[in-house]
């Protein structure tokens, strides 16, 4: 057994001297070790959990501008725009946006006569722009209250405007509901059992000018179907001068829901330039089609018991034959509603079987031959008017009639 462990010791002490095969061993895992890569060495469990830190806060928004607000008498305050007040932008948006006005409920007003009107019927206002002081004066003081007050350059206003000469006054208001309106008492004592009803009036400027002569001649309501003009239009606004706020107006009514509207026992008589002296014979003509001249007597055409199709494929409606005579003649002994055309199609045919339905007329306004028809306002204004002289000299005989009773 010693001489076992001899050798066995002797090859241990040649492995470990220098230069034998054991310090070579050692020499390669030392190399071996330098060429592995690094090892990462993750932290631990709990640590590889934590949440990321928060970011460092941002800055805070710098300081709105202080707003500077002025007196402009008891309670009246208004506050001064400042450069690139978002507000002033949103003026023309309105003014030339039906979709807008339409969407947010708001419109647009321009002038002393307009606005003032505007609030003593009991319109709500929102923002009112003026270039001076004075402007605010010439309103009534207790509606201003309501409203939020900016004083803006006339030069902005200027630039807003579609007037060649601008007033310097700018309101927007919430959009008036004209049973929630107020209207002033000396129209509504000079208000006569006459209506009128706008039939595709699509011109601005006639439609503004067609509620101005409403107002004038006292007319007691007025209905607008669609496809008239926006009632809010900027022109509109312009040629009605305050009609807006002066008369119930009712628009945007389908022909089924126009009926609803009116009186009991109202009688409805549509404006034309048919000769009296011609047969209104029943006719057919393509649903919304009209002649060139929309005012030129309609030709005759066998009489069609139902709908059909016209040559075209468009289907056809039969007109109903209505009494023509001149609109000077008598036709106020019930309360009456008269329809007025509109420029391109003139009076549709829903309006005739309307007008039919109560036994209206034609009221035809004589014209020179070879004259064009009238203009649709011009036409309104002549109807309206001597509608109301009617109504004047059946309610003056009426009077003399319970003052001084026949005796029998």
């Amino acid at each position: 057994m010693a001489a076992l462990r001899r050798p066995a010791a002797g090859l241990a002490r040649s492995l470990l001297r220098p230069g034998g095969p054991g310090e070579a061993a050692a020499g390669r895992r030392g190399v071996r070790a330098l060429r592995r890569s690094p090892v990462r060495v993750l932290p631990p469990q709990a640590e590889r959990r934590s949440p990321a830190p928060p970011p460092p806060p941002s800055p805070p928004p710098p300081p709105l501008p202080a707003v500077e607000r002025s007196s402009a008498g008891p309670g009246l305050w208004y506050e001064k725009a400042a450069p690139g007040d978002r507000r002033l932008g949103k003026v023309v948006t309105i003014a030339k946006s039906k979709k807008f006005r339409d969407h947010h409920g708001k419109v647009l007003l321009e002038g002393h006569r307009l606005i003032k009107d505007a609030l003593e019927a009991g319109a709500v206002p929102q923002t009112l722009f003026f270039s001076t002081v004075g402007h605010l004066k010439e309103l009534p003081e207790a509606e201003l209250k309501r409203a939020n007050l900016v004083k803006v350059k006339f030069e902005d206003i200027k630039t807003w405007s579609d007037l060649v000469t601008p007033q310097g006054v700018i309101g927007i208001f919430s959009k008036p509901n004209h049973a929630k309106m107020s209207y002033p008492a000396a129209q509504l004592t000079s208000s006569l059992p006459l209506l009128l009803i706008c039939d595709n009036i699509r011109d601005p400027g006639n439609l503004g000018t067609i509620l101005r002569s409403a107002a004038g001649a006292g007319c007691e309501k007025v209905l607008l179907t669609k496809g008239c003009v926006d009632l809010w239009e900027p022109k509109v606004l312009r040629a009605g001068m305050g009609a807006h706020f002066r008369l119930p107006i009712v628009a945007n009514l389908d022909w089924e829901s126009v009926p609803s509207n009116l009186p009991a026992g109202v009688q409805v008589c549509v404006a034309d330039n048919n000769d009296p002296g011609a047969q209104a014979e029943t006719a057919s003509v393509p649903r919304g089609a009209a002649p060139d001249n929309p005012k030129a007597p309609v030709k005759s055409k066998p009489k069609v018991a139902a709908e059909h199709e016209d040559e075209e494929g468009a289907a056809s409606v039969c007109i109903p034959e209505l009494a023509v005579q001149y609109y000077y003649e008598n036709w106020t002994q019930t309360p009456v509603a008269v329809v007025i055309g509109g420029e391109s199609h003139g009076v549709s045919p829903d309006a005739l079987h309307l007008a039919a339905s109560t036994g209206g007329k034609r009221l035809v306004i004589p014209v020179v031959p070879g004259v064009d028809s009238l203009n649709s306002a011009i036409a309104a204004g002549i109807v309206l008017f001597e509608g109301k002289r009617q109504l004047l000299q059946r309610h003056k005989q009426e009077d003399e009639r319970q003052k001084f009773p026949v005796v029998g």
